[in-house]
């Protein structure tokens, strides 16, 4: 089963490095063993920073692209735009979503690589080595937390998996499934000895494994076992944290400007700890032109085809683009294909009137037309406003499926001369708009990323405390976000899981991911089912629980490795 990650793990002294503790600095040496190659802090750091680039790599969709948006679509959230018509891919659930298809694939050898390496550096620490015993306490509290992450995102998504606590000299081919709750468990061992080992988020680089963090993953561990009041301690622990609490004012880069707390959480270099933001429980750093770091490829995937828009323009009666690059929109947004396109019920059915997170600063559902001569009529006309979009005689399905939808801001910073329906250009100096962060034609976003904030932690003990029966404390929560939004508040009688998945469509769009959060509380099917035009007609209760890689079974000769129940 592990003969691929086993591989992975022998190499991983080929990527230390002797120099910096960064984490995007990765050279390499020509060291061959753990034991010569693990020896002292710089080493420890370089290999610890292996775990980072692992989620890094995920987060930012450095794996294999359709495996990294299969964690967004095929959800209540969003369905995949570049296979509609007919339909493929996760479109078609049934279809698509078996043992042998790439993305469980793909998302079990990411996190099994992540697991492995981590088993790594815990093994090696447990050996004599040159390590303060400050040192060695900070770097196995990491491994462990990483450890315990990425078994709790595989217990979420496929139920029980086989659990490896060791180092590994040799493959091994006679894993059997530990079940969902002694994953948990395990989890819940791991970071419970993290947290004691780890420093508070203010006492350590940005970027870095904290105590915070991992109460918030125990947090969601717990409410998994079904341990309420200890999930709700846990979030609290978090929260009443003195040097953590949400954004709540004007903050960062663009304070000045037109806009709003919420879309301020997002913009570029607004998101670490060191620049005034105490809401972020971990981010992930990643900086353009260095080697080791990784760009993000959500704007480009989330964001539509705008190019692809076309109006008769009224004085020629010929078909013209609605945009051109350089004026009304910037390049971050006119750079989209729409590979994750939001349902209906995200973009239409969840919002309450003054909700600034569905603000135009941040979906923006409406743009100016610049794609024809300056002496147009329709030059300047907004395209839905103005009855350009009603008047389009789509050819295909790409026009409202792949072409045009609100455009999700949170992923792309401010670039100058973007213009919403809430008015005139939300940053005026377009002289070098996108100051040095993005690369690849803008298909690539080189700029800090929230693996968690303080928010999501409000909305795990809202949950704990609806899971106890508490449901004034869990409006109570909910409110604490709904307040920041301007949002109408939610009461007790409105709480219920729907509730609370609705809310952290709202305020987590984009952020979580989205079928892990929906297998870990067994409502994908349902969710799916009630609210994707496209997944939904085809998916089944079996599929609450993806598959477990059919190579993974195969591979493992020597013991029995179950399938997941209607495989």
């Amino acid at each position: 089963m592990k003969k691929g990650i086993i591989i992975y793990l022998l190499g991983i002294s080929a990527v230390f490095s002797s120099c910096s503790k960064s984490f995007l600095d990765e050279d390499p040496l020509s060291i061959y063993t753990p034991e010569n190659s693990l020896q002292n802090a710089t080493q420890y750091q370089q290999a610890t920073n292996n775990l980072y680039n692992g989620v890094r790599n995920i987060y930012m969709g450095n794996i294999n692209l359709d495996t990294y948006f299969g964690l967004y679509y095929a959800t209540d959230f969003a369905y995949n735009g570049t296979d509609y018509d007919p339909a493929a891919k996760l479109n078609a659930y049934k279809a698509t979503m078996v043992p042998s298809y790439f993305i469980p694939q793909g998302i079990w050898t990411a996190y099994y690589k992540i697991i492995s390496n981590a088993n790594l550096i815990i093994s090696e620490l447990n050996k004599p080595n040159q390590l303060s015993d400050a040192d060695k306490s900070n770097f196995m509290g990491q491994a462990l937390f990483f450890r315990a992450y990425s078994y709790n995102v595989l217990a979420n998504l496929f139920g029980g998996v086989p659990v490896e606590l060791n180092e590994l000299a040799a493959p091994r081919y006679d894993y059997t499934r530990a079940s969902r709750n002694d994953v948990y468990l395990q989890c819940k061992k791991d970071l419970l000895q993290a947290i004691s080992l780890l420093s508070d988020i203010s006492q350590v680089p940005d970027g870095t494994v904290n105590k915070q963090i991992a109460k918030h993953v125990l947090t969601e561990v717990l409410i998994s076992l079904k341990d309420y009041p200890g999930a709700i301690a846990s979030a609290s622990d978090v929260i009443n944290f003195p040097g953590l609490s949400l954004m709540t004012g004007r903050f960062g880069r663009r304070a000045n400007l037109p806009g709003d707390v919420y879309r301020d959480l997002f913009e570029y270099n607004n998101q670490n700890y060191s620049t005034g933001n105490h809401e972020g429980l971990l981010v992930l750093q990643t900086a353009l032109n260095n080697s080791a770091s990784i760009g993000d490829q959500t704007a480009w995937a989330v964001v539509p085809s705008l190019t692809g828009v076309r109006i008769v323009e009224s004085t020629t009666k010929t078909k013209m683009a609605i945009l051109y690059n350089a004026k009304f929109v910037d390049s971050v947004s006119s750079n989209g294909i729409g590979w994750i396109r939001p349902t209906s019920h995200f973009f239409y059915e969840i919002w309450t009137p003054g909700d600034i997170r569905n603000s135009a600063y941040n979906i923006v559902r409406d743009i100016q037309i610049s794609g024809v001569p300056a002496n147009s009529p329709d030059y300047g006309k907004w395209y839905v406003k103005d009855g350009y979009k009603a008047k389009v005689q789509p050819a295909d399905y790409r026009d409202t499926i792949r072409n045009f939808y609100p455009v999700i801001r949170k992923t792309s910073p401010s670039a100058g001369d973007f213009v919403s329906a809430a008015g005139p250009a939300i940053l005026t100096n377009v002289t070098n708009p996108f100051g040095g962060f993005l690369l690849n034609g803008a298909s690539r976003l080189f700029m800090q990323k929230y693996m968690a904030r303080l928010a999501e932690t409000y909305l795990l003990r809202a949950e704990a405390y609806l899971g106890n029966g508490e449901l004034q404390k869990a409006a109570d929560d909910i409110n604490v976000l709904r307040n920041r939004a301007q949002a109408t508040p939610a009461t007790a009688g409105e709480m219920n899981i729907d509730y609370i998945l609705d809310e952290r469509l709202r305020e987590l769009y984009l952020e979580e991911f989205r079928a892990v959060t929906l297998t870990r509380l067994g409502l994908l099917y349902d969710r799916d089912k009630r609210y994707n035009p496209k997944s939904g007609l085809t998916i089944e209760p079996f599929h609450n629980l993806w598959p477990i890689p059919a190579t993974e079974i195969t591979q493992n000769t020597g013991a029995v490795l179950q399938q997941n129940t209607g495989y």
